[in-house]
């Protein structure tokens, strides 16, 4: 019976395609098989290109792509390099006899096969049947339909950001005024050791039951702070940050702050298990493979990351370098004397560098003192002509950005000589505040540029949401730098969005905002090879849909026309799971249909 559906739910979707159902179908070998799609798909592209007049342009656009990808995926290399081929797959769920042993498709795969020949056949079904108004006007006319139209799309936006609380709002600022007031009244603290950096530095709460006091936990929170302190797991919160928590755990605003620092239950086991296995490596990014010397790693051709510290006032849960954090602001987690020495000589010995990252962990954890002589020690290389400091304290701890802090780091910003950068990571509106806003106000009055990076997660992805915190960022004075992809680790599953949404995002919403609002680029870090730019699709292909749903892309190296180097092959997140989940969070999945048609 089960088989019968499959076969069933198959052919519904071949429908689509009767040239592709009528190979499938055949009784011909998989190599002719194989043969004869190319064909088809070949000639296809042909009369597309040839300017078939019953296909509306943009479809034009959707099939040419679509059938780009289905020759990617017949492709052997592709095969080869996934160890699956899809064709084969579909040809024994249609033919075989029994289907023991393979892979039972799931909804996901269903849903990708179906949305791939749509594209194929120019049937998205994503365009009105209806030409705009304006573009059957000319002149005045046109210009005023086209603006009506313009003012539709804007409202739409508007609609949606709206729906999103922000740390600036008067509202949210009223409660977290009333928040703060019950962290100090549990500390028996006063405002003037609010304000100071040092207090919540010694006060981060480290544990659930101090947490359960002064916000309210799910069980599942308390059960995952409790084991990820048993598995000696990196965890704490600054009392600063447990303010931007909603008192009660309904998570209805809160939910991407509090995502941020209390693990899932998911990570905290799916960590030690990978701590447990002797064989599993966590650093993901490979930096061992790209390090030189202890403190310092290097993947591109003029910028090296400096690493003077290993620890945070707080550890994001998906942090890329958790493999290396032992604890939150752990007191032995500054490198050593010697061992900084050794890393700013090798800097200076080497002359093509001319831009320092310095970061960590978060490098404004260390005395004002330390950090004023790391910076001078860097100046006084002459071919250092930019250092940039990483650091997440002004969304975490803003009461560490003091007036003396940012005049001594001002030292060093030199226009036309030498510039210093902040690099910060704010997630979501919900974490601007009036206190991160004067943190930034005071880099911006030295002439410091603060810049930005994203990490799109499914708790930043709902339509509009992080342009809503583009829009925010530019208020105050922070510009949009770059939205990471989550990486693919296992154990933040949960944080993972697949890339089309990236680039549905980019295209559909941010696209929507003025230029100097959405000046960030989309990325994926690809392990050991550095940053690949999502919106080029040049440097990435679509491999193949796996049973489950998945996509399996091959991301080029930067250099892959500069030099030789290895691809990398990544497996995606399924699109119907993650248009599942935003489903149960409330979502409408019907606004986000387009996505399918990202590759």
């Amino acid at each position: 019976m089960e088989k019968a559906n499959i076969r069933k739910k198959l052919l519904k979707i071949l429908d689509i395609a009767p040239e592709i159902r009528e190979i499938m179908l055949s009784e011909a070998e998989l190599p002719e098989k194989r043969q004869k799609l190319r064909g088809f798909l070949s000639g296809i592209m042909h009369v597309t290109f040839e300017d078939d007049p019953t296909l509306p342009p943009l479809e034009w656009i959707l099939a040419r792509n679509a059938v780009n990808v289905f020759k990617n995926i017949l492709s052997n290399r592709s095969e080869r390099l996934v160890k699956y081929s899809l064709i084969a797959y579909l040809d024994n769920l249609l033919h075989k006899e029994s289907l023991r042993g393979v892979p039972m498709p799931s909804p996901g795969f269903y849903a990708e096969l179906e949305h791939l020949f749509r594209g194929i056949m120019g049937r998205t079904g994503i365009y009105p049947e209806k030409v705009p108004a304006f573009a059957k006007q000319k002149g005045r006319k046109a210009a005023k339909l086209r603006s009506a139209d313009l003012s539709r799309m804007a409202k739409t936006s508007k609609r949606f950001m709206n729906r999103y609380p922000c740390g600036l709002d008067d509202e949210i600022v009223r409660i977290r005024s009333r928040n703060k007031a019950r962290i100090l009244a549990h500390f028996k603290a006063s405002d003037v050791e609010w304000d100071n950096w040092k207090w919540h530095a010694a006060h981060i709460i480290r544990d659930a039951k101090t947490l359960s006091a002064l916000v309210a936990l799910t069980e599942e929170e308390a059960e995952a702070i409790r084991l990820a302190r048993e598995y000696r797991l990196p965890f704490g919160i600054t009392p600063y940050y447990v303010s931007l928590m909603d008192e009660d755990a309904g998570r209805n605003r809160d939910k991407a702050v509090r995502a941020q620092v209390i693990p899932p239950l998911s990570y905290v086991r799916e960590m030690k298990a990978n701590r447990d296995c002797s064989s599993h490596s966590i650093d993901f990014m490979l930096e061992s493979d790209t390090s030189p010397i202890e403190g310092i790693t290097r993947r591109y051709p003029n910028i090296v990351i400096l690493k003077p510290i290993l620890t945070c006032p707080q550890i994001c849960v998906y942090c890329q370098r958790n493999w290396e954090i032992e604890d939150v602001y752990s007191a032995d987690a500054a490198i050593s004397k010697e061992k900084l020495d050794q890393a700013i000589e090798w800097i200076a010995e080497t002359p093509e560098i001319n831009e320092v990252l310095i970061t960590g962990g978060d490098p404004l954890l260390l005395p004002n003192n330390r950090i004023e002589n790391l910076m001078y020690r860097l100046s006084q290389i002459p071919h250092v002509e930019r250092i940039r400091i990483g650091s997440r304290t002004l969304v975490t701890l803003p009461q560490r950005i003091t007036e003396e802090l940012v005049r001594d780091i001002n030292h060093f910003h030199i226009p036309g000589k030498r510039e210093i950068v902040i690099v910060t990571h704010f997630e979501h509106p919900y974490e601007l505040t009036p206190a991160a806003q004067d943190a930034v106000q005071k880099f911006r009055r030295y002439g410091i540029d603060v810049y930005n990076q994203l990490v799109y997660t499914f708790y930043n992805s709902r339509k509009f949401e992080s342009a809503l915190l583009r829009h925010k960022l530019r208020l105050s004075g922070v510009t949009p730098y770059y939205t990471f992809n989550t990486k693919g680790k296992e154990e933040t599953d949960d944080y993972r969005v697949p890339i089309p949404r990236l680039l549905q995002e980019q295209d559909e919403e941010a696209r929507l905002m003025p230029g100097t609002v959405r000046t960030d680029e989309i990325v994926f870090n690809v392990p050991r090879l550095g940053k690949n730019y999502l919106k080029a699709i040049q440097h990435h292909d679509v491999l193949t849909v796996l049973p489950d749903g998945r996509r399996v892309y091959e991301f080029h190296p930067w250099e892959k026309k500069l030099s030789l180097a290895d691809t990398y092959v990544y497996t995606d997140v399924s699109i119907y799971d993650y248009l599942q989940r935003l489903r149960e969070a409330g979502e409408d999945p019907a606004d986000y249909r387009t996505i399918w048609h990202y590759y």
